[in-house]
């Protein structure tokens, strides 16, 4: 693959892309073969942080609707994603690379607790750092959580996962004449509302300057093409 480009990065996985085919609760042949992708991707010598949904399990803003609070359902969705880290883990590990699981969320009988100061010390040992939990707050969703862990960790990209190979001025699914864009500024993701990353996500990733790479995660090897910057994507920057 050659030399990477980014010499540190978070990997934002929906919840979903653990569900494979199913659309829901965790496939093992699909995190194993993720788990491969991220193991292929730390070997060319970049870290790695990976944030998770949790949508496969649970979705919080869909219980407001039966009468649960945003805020507690927002609590239900953090914990479905520590579920699928952990499951994410050991498939990490199962795999050959060392990974530890840190959530938001205080649960120390699971996993660490997240810090600063405890996840670079895993990144300086270039074990591959699973957060968990989003940002610990209600009303946040994980792409907001992992530009954020981007920003403290001093990443130097966001990698977007998601079932296409870049942004579309609409669903390419949906409409055949949507537009492709190679790239992207964080204000025109902004204001052409594209529904790739929350507004909160590409406003915090504009202030410190960080790039998100979205790309297609369907194909085996893709995180280390992007990171060899051989992979179709698009850049958001």
């Amino acid at each position: 693959m050659g030399e990477p480009v980014y010499r540190r990065v978070i990997v934002k996985l929906s919840g979903e892309a653990l569900a494979g085919a199913e659309g829901f609760g965790i496939r093992q042949e699909t995190v194993d073969r993720l788990s491969a992708d991220l193991v292929a991707a730390r070997a060319l010598g970049t870290s790695l942080g990976v944030v998770v949904g949790g949508g496969n399990l649970f979705r919080g803003v869909e219980v407001s609707a039966r009468g649960v609070s945003r805020a507690t359902g927002d609590a239900l969705g953090m914990l479905a994603t520590v579920m699928n880290t952990l499951v994410l883990e050991a498939a990490i590990e199962r795999a050959g690379a060392p990974a530890r699981t840190l959530s938001a969320l205080a649960m120390p009988a699971v996993c660490e607790t997240y810090s600063r100061q405890q996840a670079l010390h895993h990144l300086e040992k270039q074990r591959i750092v699973l957060l968990a939990a989003g940002t610990g707050n209600p009303f946040f969703t994980t792409d907001t959580a992992a530009v954020l862990r981007a920003s403290e960790l001093g990443a130097e990209a966001v990698l977007k996962a998601t079932n296409v190979d870049g942004v579309y001025s609409a669903d390419p699914k949906k409409d055949a004449g949507a537009r492709r864009f190679e790239k992207l500024t964080h204000r025109d993701a902004i204001e052409r509302d594209l529904k790739v990353m929350d507004a909160t996500a590409f406003a915090l990733a504009r202030e410190n300057r960080i790039p998100i790479i979205v790309f297609s995660i369907r194909e085996p090897g893709a995180i280390a093409a992007v990171l060899a910057g051989k992979g179709r994507a698009t850049l958001v920057g």
